[in-house]
């Protein structure tokens, strides 16, 4: 019925999906987006999607996200927990950084592979959701990363 790629995609939005429901906070104070950039072995185009809570601490939210890299004859499907921490600003840009673990799953014809990883991230965000961002991976995520991106406040 499906092949095992798909399968795999379909797999990871639904566990996106369940994630979203399981950490849902009251309106106003959540960001939804959505994220499109490259990174850097494995070489690949990715895409993804990230939900942000409202503070745990001071300036500090949980900002999970997914992302699918797709290219050099691989599918990365990257599930990253990560904290960031916005700097005060009263501009209309605000800088932030972070990091966290991430669930990293590699799927090639020749075989499939699951491991750990990690992430620090730096970006930039405007007040009305632009947003551009550069990580840095250790272990098995990908070593570098480059996204630029919406939020979508609601």
């Amino acid at each position: 019925m499906y092949t095992s790629s798909s399968r795999r995609i379909l797999l990871s939005l639904c566990a996106f999906a369940a994630f979203l429901c399981l950490t849902a906070r009251p309106v106003g104070a959540q960001t939804f987006g959505v994220r499109v950039g490259a990174s850097v072995d494995p070489d690949q185009f990715v895409i993804g999607g990230h939900f942000e809570t409202k503070p745990l601490v001071d300036h500090i939210s949980f900002r999970p996200n997914v992302e699918l890299g797709l290219g050099n004859d691989l599918t990365v499907t990257c599930f990253n927990f990560e904290l960031a921490y916005t700097f005060p600003n009263t501009k209309a840009w605000n800088f932030y950084a972070g990091g966290g673990p991430a669930l990293v799953l590699v799927h090639s014809d020749q075989h499939d592979h699951a491991g750990g990883g990690f992430n620090i991230l730096l970006g930039i965000q405007s007040r009305e959701g632009l947003f551009g961002e550069i990580k840095a991976g250790m272990l098995d995520s990908p070593d570098f990363k480059v996204l630029i991106g919406y939020a979508f406040h609601w």
